[in-house]
């Protein structure tokens, strides 16, 4: 007699719905495979109107509703939970505040840290739940040992496994991403969002600060931290410009300087520091952004930490590309050095380590080495 392979145990999912087309067809993906889903969308706003508008999909009134149409389609039950105080104080608090110390936090990461994998999570095991499923691109593979891994998504131009490298091996066991595991391009996931009969499959994608309403950082920045006039110095330390506030700045930036004296060499000058005790922002040419080497602290490993110097592909931005580097941990920080030298790597943003596809672990840059101007 042959014996019929058992189909996975059903979980209880909770699956968290943005308002937008991925996070919806991730919902309907995880309930056709017969797990028992429910819907939830965060309210992480104490005043959702002063959130993105125009169908962004993240955190609006708007969003909420298109979250729970999509999920009386589906047919599963769907909730409104209240985040805007744990949102306010582990995201927006922590991205004015990173600015105002002249660093460059990433908003999105730390909402997957503090929020949808911490907050959320741990509620919906207080709950019973097993398992919370997002729309992110991103693959979490089971070993035979049972251990999980979390690996970039098949298609690699929409993997978004940089903003979740901050998900420890807890985290990871209760992860589901639906979307991760399929080659499909955004327009299939929108044809298949169609087919569903889900109303969201045409809404545009959100690709800004859902708590900055107008788009507008360096005003956001002013109302929250008071404009504050300082110099702009070239790398002789000679006053150039003048600005309005050393937090309305990144290293690495070009536009927005407001200088009205030409470089020398008349090429662009880009920032190459920022230093909020003096108020100051040194800017310079191109080059002298190349970085050799940086330490990054607050590591997070998605698995066992990696013992000794190693080799690894090393991603610094959520859409920037791969870079291959040796790593160590040293005294509880990572220490990093780049095969090449990389350019515009701006302290406050995380480094996320790979071994192939799969993610080794987070930090955050603290320090940098530039080529031709030491530490910055």
């Amino acid at each position: 007699m042959t014996e019929t392979p058992q189909r996975p145990r059903p979980l209880r999912v909770l699956a968290a719905m943005s308002g937008g087309v991925d996070s919806a067809v991730a919902a309907a993906r995880a309930a056709e495979a017969g797990h028992d889903v429910t819907g939830v969308h965060l309210a992480l706003s104490a005043n959702p109107q002063s959130f993105r508008t125009g169908a962004r999909g993240c955190c609006t009134i708007e969003d909420s509703r298109d979250a729970r149409r999509a999920a009386d389609v589906i047919g599963i039950p769907f909730y409104v939970w209240d985040l805007a105080d744990r949102f306010r104080e582990d995201v927006v608090e922590d991205f004015v505040a990173e600015y105002e110390a002249g660093r460059t936090p990433n908003p999105c990461l730390r909402c997957n840290e503090k929020i949808k994998f911490a907050a959320l999570l741990d509620k919906a095991l207080a709950l019973g739940f097993d398992a919370v499923c997002t729309g992110h691109y991103a693959q979490v593979i089971v070993r035979e040992d049972g251990t999980r891994e979390l690996h970039r998504a098949s298609d690699m131009a929409k993997d978004q496994s940089y903003v979740l490298g901050v998900l420890d091996d807890r985290q990871l066991a209760h992860a589901m991403f639906p979307l991760g595991d399929t080659v499909t391009t955004k327009d299939e996931i929108r044809a298949e969002a169609e087919r569903r009969g889900l109303a969201v499959a045409k809404k545009p994608d959100s690709h800004d600060i859902c708590f900055i309403a107008d788009g507008d950082t360096q005003g956001f920045l002013a109302n929250r931290l008071g404009r504050s006039e300082g110099d702009i110095v070239d790398e002789s330390g000679t006053k150039i410009g003048t600005h309005e506030g050393a937090y309305g700045f990144t290293i690495g930036q070009r536009k927005g300087l407001r200088i009205g004296t030409p470089a020398p060499d008349g090429k662009p000058r880009y920032v190459l520091d920022i230093s909020p005790v003096d108020n100051t922002v040194t800017v310079g040419p191109a080059a002298a952004l190349d970085v050799s080497a940086l330490t990054a602290v607050k590591p997070r490993w998605c698995g066992a930490a990696p013992v000794g110097p190693g080799t690894y592909t090393a991603q610094l931005r959520a859409h920037g590309g791969e870079t291959e580097v040796s790593a160590e941990v040293v005294d509880g920080s990572l220490e990093v050095t780049f095969t090449e030298p990389v350019r515009g790597v701006a302290p406050g943003q995380a480094i996320v380590l790979y071994d192939g596809t799969r993610v080794v672990g987070s930090a955050t840059i603290a320090s940098t080495v530039r080529v031709t101007a030491g530490v910055a």
